[in-house]
């Protein structure tokens, strides 16, 4: 595996990993609907399934119209992220940090879409009664890797090829 590769593998395996573990505890341990507080007001963990995309985008559509369409948009955007990944200079670190956080989130929502035709979210932020939708580690980490990419689009120094 070429060296510019490695930061792509590991990072998408890590965040795979951790992302479908918490998963399966939360299937395991919990049932649907369920919550649990982490700080009165503030965190709960919430259990979920999301048959919709993101925010339960799509969700009251019929699931044999939103499931293929999510299938198809979720390998589309691996095939993108892996592209850009791929074209991204050696020397644009950041950018390809961001490229490998985003695309271990959409393996990992992925792999529940395939499994369960829906997905797994359970982290459930709120001040008092209002409430943000609930997510899973996928969708942080997604987050995280396009802020990054932003970042490092306005801030970041011209890469090299």
């Amino acid at each position: 595996m070429p060296g510019k590769y490695i930061l792509l593998f590991l990072t998408v395996s890590v965040v795979v990993v951790c992302d479908q573990a918490t998963k399966l505890y939360v299937d395991a341990a919990m049932v649907p609907h369920q919550s649990i507080t982490v700080l009165e007001n503030y965190v709960h963990i919430t259990y979920v399934r999301n048959p919709g995309g993101a925010f339960s985008l799509l969700a009251r559509v019929g699931r044999e119209v939103v499931h293929p369409i999510l299938l198809g948009l979720s390998f589309v955007a691996a095939v993108i992220l892996i592209l850009a990944y791929r074209t991204t200079a050696r020397d644009r670190l950041l950018s390809r940090l961001a490229f490998s956080l985003i695309l271990g989130g959409a393996v990992g929502n992925l792999i529940d879409r395939l499994r369960l035709t829906e997905v797994i979210d359970f982290l459930d932020v709120h001040w008092y009664q209002y409430h943000w939708p609930v997510f899973n580690i996928a969708d942080s980490v997604i987050t995280i890797g396009v802020a990054l990419l932003c970042w490092d689009l306005l801030f970041g120094k011209p890469g090299r090829s």
